[in-house]
């Protein structure tokens, strides 16, 4: 297949996946905003997320501030500014802020060397802890681990279910193709012998 199609073509068929701006910071100081959809949950205890970094066949901005600074951020994407989002995976030079290149605020929590998205509705601080070479095709494996979450209380359920329809975070299928979503419900937790058609009203 020719490089491109085949590209958009294995992208497409996983599936729709997070998209979020990941923030980081250079020793300069110069802030980096990043689009990632490659991020996952790791664990809940310790709280842990991993993200996929492609091979440094072209220098990694994200990256490399990680290594430099030891700290990066998960801003959620919603649809008023989802085209400046998207925007950040173009190749700015590494004296260049994304923040500043497509008009997004950042914003500083203490002691986290890294930049937040300010209108982001849900956003991750981490701390880097660990990273795993994937030789498959030299992509690499950070693992950060949560130590900072901002996001309103009212996304909240009493369980602890954070809202996501509510927060109005976008989704991404492809590499340029993003979505709002719609929640369908939520079940309850599922035993052999109970039906498997319940909704679980009592936590919407």
């Amino acid at each position: 297949m020719p490089k491109r199609y085949r590209t958009q073509l294995i992208n497409s068929i996983t599936g729709f996946k997070s998209a979020a701006l990941i923030g980081t910071q250079s020793e300069k100081g110069i802030l980096n905003l990043a689009i990632f959809s490659q991020i996952f949950h790791l664990g809940a205890n310790p709280a842990l997320i991993g993200m996929i970094v492609r091979p440094a066949v072209v220098p990694r901005h994200t990256w490399t501030n990680i290594q430099e600074t030891g700290f990066f951020t998960i801003n959620h994407i919603h649809p008023s500014f989802v085209e400046k989002a998207h925007q950040c995976s173009a190749k700015y030079s590494e004296d260049v802020s994304e923040f500043e290149a497509v008009d997004l605020t950042p914003f500083f929590e203490e002691n986290i060397k890294a930049p937040f998205v300010n209108k982001s509705h849900l956003k991750i601080g981490l701390a880097y802890r660990d990273h795993k070479l994937i030789e498959l095709n030299d992509t690499i494996l950070v693992i950060g681990e949560i130590v900072h979450v901002s996001l309103n209380h009212e996304l909240i359920k009493e369980d602890g279910f954070v809202d996501l329809n509510l927060a109005e975070t976008v989704t991404v299928s492809g590499m340029d193709a993003y979505y709002t979503t719609q929640k369908l419900g939520r079940f309850n937790y599922a035993k052999p012998d109970e039906k498997f058609d319940k909704l679980a009203e009592n936590l919407f």
